[in-house]
């Protein structure tokens, strides 16, 4: 009797269809969103001098010790694939759906305190979310960097965002966007993010950061 299936195929029909499905899903990844991540010059940001952490920072990690201390693995850039874009792409989602941006004042009275968010916080909380979101995923800690940035505009403040370092370079988080941007695309001037050698550590940014050419591919 004839074997049907998989199991049935000869050893030539086998690679025959792999070789039919490696031309289709090429022909998928030429088209995507994340092929223009990975056409585009692997660029990174320019920093400066060690500087003070946050408050809010020095006050979690004394809450949170173990949250806190340099993991094994911390400085590794991630090789960047389109599966792991989508992951970012529904961390990011996740977080930012879920969580109702709530001030510190409303939610515990006072200023400046982060702490991982139920379902209200404000930026720094989200982004705490993120953070231990992609590391239970198995992303090395030294590749998932809180941010300060400071907003352009008349009334805009500080802000918080996630800096997720892959071979490809910098790209941001943020709660006020689904989209995923690298550093050099976002309108934020960037003022502090943590070592990727050890969380505790922050360091400022310089003051001339080299930008990619204007003819870029289009994502």
């Amino acid at each position: 009797m004839a074997k049907f299936g998989w199991e049935g195929w000869t050893a030539t029909a086998r690679a025959r269809a792999w070789a039919i499905a490696a031309i289709g899903l090429s022909a998928v990844w030429l088209s995507s969103p994340a092929h223009a991540f990975l056409v585009r010059p692997a660029l990174f940001a320019a920093l400066g001098n060690a500087t003070r952490a946050p408050t809010g920072w020095m006050k979690f990690c004394a809450e949170n010790a173990d949250e806190c201390r340099p993991a094994p693995d911390q400085a590794r850039d991630v090789p960047l694939t389109p599966a792991l874009l989508q992951q970012l792409y529904e961390i990011n989602k996740f977080a930012n759906d879920r969580v109702t941006w709530t001030s510190d004042a409303e939610l515990y009275g006072a200023s400046e305190r982060w702490a991982y968010p139920i379902d209200r916080g404000d930026c720094e909380d989200i982004v705490l979310l993120k953070r231990r979101m992609l590391a239970k995923a198995g992303w090395p800690a030294g590749a998932l960097l809180i941010t300060t940035v400071e907003e352009r505009g008349v009334g805009k403040g500080r802000h918080a965002v996630l800096t997720v370092r892959s071979d490809r370079g910098e790209m941001i988080l943020d709660n006020q966007t689904p989209e995923i941007l690298f550093w050099y695309e976002t309108s934020y001037r960037y003022i502090a993010r943590q070592s990727t050698t050890d969380p505790n550590i922050w360091v400022s940014f310089s003051a001339e950061q080299t930008k990619p050419p204007a003819e870029l591919p289009a994502r």
